[in-house]
């Protein structure tokens, strides 16, 4: 008899673990994804900004399988868990198991204010990314056919929500677009204002990087022309207005939510298990505190046993994918009946990309500091070995060298759902 793993979620922390338990008989593993592919999140921005297809960097889960006759993938959304049973109630059917794995991610946390979770461009999903494209595209068209001034430049103003990696590369892509790609794209826009607006809580941008990081950061982006306000949150977003909570307005129709994340909370988990971000509480074999035979890993948990990070990790991928590898052997450990291993994260650097030649690199911990043509380097190797296929990681390269070299890229198109589409 093999042992049931059932996986919730196919992102970093899932698709690690679960190819990592193929590889021995004894199991029987299904991933269960609310989507049929896995994607890969740092480059979503890139998809957003048209330098990518969404093909380049996802991957159908069956496919992906296909090789590997102990796992198995299941298409449908987590609706409750039942403990006790040892069973999980999906959208689509039931499944039992031996053991339950989280590995969930996180969403965008819109902090509970309504106007931003309906007005903003969120940017945590593929979908996310092909709806930006779309409304930024849209935008620019409306623009180039305006003739009110000020509606314009809300029309052309990008205020950006959050100062981390993902703010910043997608506030220094649209500063570069503006001044190469949208010049010859929309010869109609010559002259006409509105700006980036780059806005975040910290002293800093970058905060979880190197000192001599954030200030290179600060450096290219100012020089890029994006206005950087900081220690500043914005309040609300209504009526195209940007409201900040010193009390000033951008005008603006375009506010891209890069503000923060949130887990998320499934029926039938206690609600003592659950700690700060909604986080599941586990210990330090990610086994979920108060249930049996069921673990998180990833962005959905919160561990406070390992040492150097005693108020849990940071929500990144060199997380998940490790806690993913440590919980495969783990598993196998139990399944011979030998002791456990603690998680310890290692942490091997952080990256950020501010635009063409331009980037910063803390690795080995930050006791190494790149920043420049270098750090560019080294960002596209790791995201280029990241990426989970051959394919994935060729059709990449093989945009960004185009986009590189011509300083331009031709996937600039409105696609969008029929229903959404104006006769």
């Amino acid at each position: 008899m093999q042992k049931k793993i059932v996986i919730i979620g196919g992102g970093f922390a899932g698709i690690n673990l679960a190819k990592s338990l193929s590889k021995n008989a004894a199991f029987h593993i299904t991933v269960v994804d609310k989507n049929n592919y896995n994607f890969f999140p740092p480059l979503i921005y890139q998809v957003a900004t048209g330098f990518l297809e969404p093909s380049s960097i996802s991957y159908p889960f069956r496919k992906l399988f296909a090789s590997r006759k102990n796992l198995h993938f299941r298409l449908g959304k987590l609706k409750q868990v039942m403990p006790g049973s040892q069973k999980i109630m999906l959208d689509n059917g039931e499944l039992t198991y031996d053991e339950l794995v989280f590995a969930t991610g996180a969403e965008t946390n819109f902090f509970g204010n309504e106007h931003i979770k309906k007005n903003a461009i969120p940017m945590k999903t593929l979908s996310d990314a092909i709806s930006m494209r779309n409304t930024l595209l849209m935008r620019l068209e409306q623009a180039s056919i305006s003739e009110d001034p000020v509606e314009i430049e809300k029309l052309l103003t990008l205020v950006v929500a959050g100062g981390g990696p993902t703010g910043v590369e997608i506030s220094g892509m649209f500063a570069e677009m503006k001044l190469g790609i949208l010049r010859k794209d929309y010869p109609e826009l010559a002259g006409k204002s509105g700006g980036i607006y780059l806005v975040d809580g910290g002293n800093f941008v970058l905060s979880p990087m190197s000192t001599n990081s954030q200030h290179y950061t600060t450096e290219a982006l100012q020089k890029l022309g994006v206005q950087l306000i900081m220690n500043m949150h914005v309040d609300d977003f209504v009526d195209d207005q940007v409201l900040l909570s010193d009390g000033r307005v951008i005008h603006a129709k375009n506010l891209i939510w890069a503000a923060g994340v949130t887990a998320k909370v499934f029926e039938g988990i206690p609600a003592e298990s659950i700690g700060r971000g909604k986080r599941m509480l586990v210990n330090e074999f990610n086994q979920v505190a108060g249930l049996q035979h069921v673990y998180a890993i990833g962005d959905t948990c919160l561990q406070t046993t390992d040492a150097n990070y005693t108020e849990g990790h940071p929500q990144v991928a060199q997380v998940a994918i490790q806690q993913g590898r440590n919980l495969s052997k783990n598993l196998i450990l139990q399944l011979n009946n030998k002791p456990m291993r603690a998680f310890s994260y290692t942490d091997k650097g952080s990256v950020a990309i501010i635009g063409s030649n331009k980037a910063v690199a803390d690795l080995g911990g930050s006791k190494v500091h790149l920043n420049g043509f270098f750090a560019w380097l080294a960002w596209l190797f790791i995201h280029l070995i990241a990426l989970i296929t051959y394919r994935n990681r060729l059709t990449t390269f093989w945009n960004w060298m185009i986009a590189y070299f011509s300083k331009d890229q031709s996937l600039r198109m409105i696609i969008r759902p029929a229903e959404e589409e104006v006769s």
